[in-house]
């Protein structure tokens, strides 16, 4: 039974999988590294004015809310192309244009932006206005969303194909 919650699969290239997941093995890696500076900070004395003991705190924290984001991100994640389809898709490379000038065209990724560094394409998240709006759109269909600033826009579906990596 589908509870409605589900996220859209995150497309990640081979290349992109294998950066997270040699970022998220470093991460664990240095959880001990982590640990012994939050002791030694802690024996220095009162902890309530320990910089030193707080800082290792905040930076612990930091790192072990990264390494649950990665550890889901990579299970949940879909390796390679997204597969061919008839709509606009995460995981697809979409040209729009804007209003009704077919001169004023963008080209981007519509998927996660942990694939941003091995693509020079500009990546949106399907979660993004501009993402929600041309989901399940077709080439030629006409979206309309509010960007941040509270304009809205009208963009035009040029065309979308699989990212190849």
């Amino acid at each position: 039974m589908s509870t409605g919650n589900e996220a859209p699969a995150t497309w990640l290239s081979q290349d992109a999988f294998d950066r997270l997941q040699g970022e998220l093995d470093e991460l664990i890696a240095n959880r001990p590294v982590i640990a012994a500076e939050i002791n030694a900070r802690r024996e220095e004395g009162d902890l309530r004015e320990n910089g030193g003991y707080h800082a290792a705190r905040e930076e612990q924290g930091k790192a072990e809310g990264r390494i649950l984001y990665l550890k889901e991100l990579l299970r949940t994640a879909k390796v390679g192309g997204a597969q061919a389809a008839d709509v606009v898709s995460p995981g697809m490379v979409v040209t729009i244009y804007f209003d009704d000038d077919k001169d004023d065209t963008e080209t981007f990724l519509l998927g996660s932006r942990e694939i941003a560094s091995t693509t020079d394409l500009t990546v949106y998240s399907p979660e993004s206005a501009l993402g929600q709006a041309i989901l399940g759109g077709r080439a030629g269909q006409t979206c309309t969303y509010t960007a941040p600033s509270g304009a809205d826009i009208k963009v035009t579906v040029v065309s979308f194909e699989p990212f190849s990596g």
